[in-house]
């Protein structure tokens, strides 16, 4: 016995040296239960079916997801039935098993991930020790052959409930189980056999957060899998170019920019002259005007504005002005507060993409929501006026640049 368990720590020594797995592979394994010891018995011997108490405590190390290898214990008490003349044995034993995991063999997760089911074979020695008048209870040796089933339901992580039935048989028992009378004690037999039920505890040991048994190697592929997709979704999404100005979205500062604006590497909308409007923006006013310097009088923003240059942008279907575009809101504040007198009528336009109907309300919240932004500069109300032009048609719709120009509000002053 001694090389078998001087077996079972080296073969574990080489195996714990080789590639560190992706789980964990040790566990204790923790049951007690019932039990029916089978014959021998003497004329007018017999135990309880089933019989109280047995228990048995073990170690196990799984080589792989599919096969292990565990050292156990276990402890029998027998005794007589209420009818049954009067016995009492006690019964160890020890083995060195094989364990197959059923449930990575015959592919359980594809059903199940709590349920589990191992079966084990090995050997072992056994001693019986009765307590009897006829000099038998020196105890009895034997070797033992065990075979069984252990159905695992998953509580965690770290913890499985268990169910074991095991049978046990025997080589070379020379007393029967009461302890009053010598048997053949010769090989095999089918007779001298001890069956085993048990429910229990397996807890697992290690720094991974799951075992072997509960290892699948083919979910582990899919979770790997499917994190390569959530990169993969993440890069594509962070190389989208939401407007179109040749900066990916990760990298770009100023994400909104109008259509065809010049950028920096930033992403950000080219302002030489440091005005707050991108400088592409400005060409039809630089035709006119040489500077900004020029567009602060009162005669001149008028002339701007009744000429369609001062507009307020607005992105597709959102009734939220451009950044760049806000300094048109100033320009006509500018105005207004320089001729008290004056009025303005605010008039909103929308794209041709989309119901006409929808765009025509969607015209008219603009020019109500640039009203709103003047009317907290200090602009009177009364001074304001605001309608709906509904879908500017005057350009190709087809252009993404052209429909910019038309989601606006423009000014007519009064």
């Amino acid at each position: 016995m001694k090389k078998i368990i001087f077996s079972f720590i080296l073969l574990v020594a080489i195996t714990a040296n080789a590639q560190e797995k992706e789980y964990n592979q040790w566990s204790v394994e923790a049951e007690a239960g019932v039990h029916k010891p089978a014959s021998p018995f003497s004329p007018g011997y017999y135990t309880s079916t089933p019989s109280l108490w047995q228990g048995g405590f073990g170690v196990r190390y799984m080589m792989n997801e599919k096969f292990g290898i565990k050292l156990d214990a276990g402890y029998n008490s027998i005794e007589n039935h209420d009818d049954s003349q009067a016995f009492e044995t006690k019964y160890f034993r020890t083995s060195l098993q094989g364990v197959v995991n059923m449930g990575n063999v015959l592919n359980f997760n594809s059903w199940t991930k709590t349920f589990n089911l191992l079966a084990h074979g090995g050997m072992g020695y056994s001693l019986n020790t009765p307590k009897s008048p006829n000099d038998f209870d020196k105890g009895d040796q034997m070797l033992n052959l065990i075979v069984g089933f252990t159905p695992q339901l998953k509580l965690s992580d770290r913890i499985a409930l268990t169910g074991d039935l095991s049978m046990v048989n025997h080589i070379r028992q020379s007393v029967t189980w009461d302890g009053t009378q010598a048997v053949n004690g010769g090989g095999l037999n089918g007779k001298h056999m001890l069956v085993n039920a048990s429910v229990g505890l397996t807890f697992y040991l290690g720094k991974n957060a799951i075992h072997a048994d509960w290892y699948s190697e083919e979910d582990v592929i899919m979770s790997k899998l499917d994190s390569l997709d959530q990169r993969l979704s993440k890069v594509e999404t962070d190389m989208n170019d939401s407007d179109n100005d040749g900066i990916a979205n990760y990298l770009d500062q100023e994400p909104n920019t109008v259509a065809n604006a010049l950028v920096d590497s930033k992403g950000r909308a080219v302002d030489v002259n440091n005005d707050g409007i991108p400088d592409t923006m400005l060409a039809p006013l630089d035709a006119r005007y040489a500077s900004k310097g020029d567009t602060q009088g009162g005669n001149i923003i008028k002339e701007l504005i009744d000429n369609g240059y001062v507009n307020v942008y607005f992105r597709f279907n959102s009734t939220t002005p451009e950044d760049y575009s806000l300094q048109s809101v100033n320009y006509l504040i500018i105005y207004m507060n320089e001729n008290p007198g004056s009025k303005a009528e605010l008039i909103g336009y929308a794209d041709e993409l989309g119901d006409a109907s929808y765009n025509q309300k969607l015209s008219e919240k603009r020019a109500i929501k640039v009203q709103e932004l003047l009317v907290a500069a200090g602009i009177d109300a009364a001074r304001l006026t605001v309608r709906g032009g509904g879908e500017d048609a005057s350009v190709d719709k087809n252009s993404t640049g052209a429909r910019q120009l038309v989601r606006r509000v423009t000014f007519k002053l009064k």
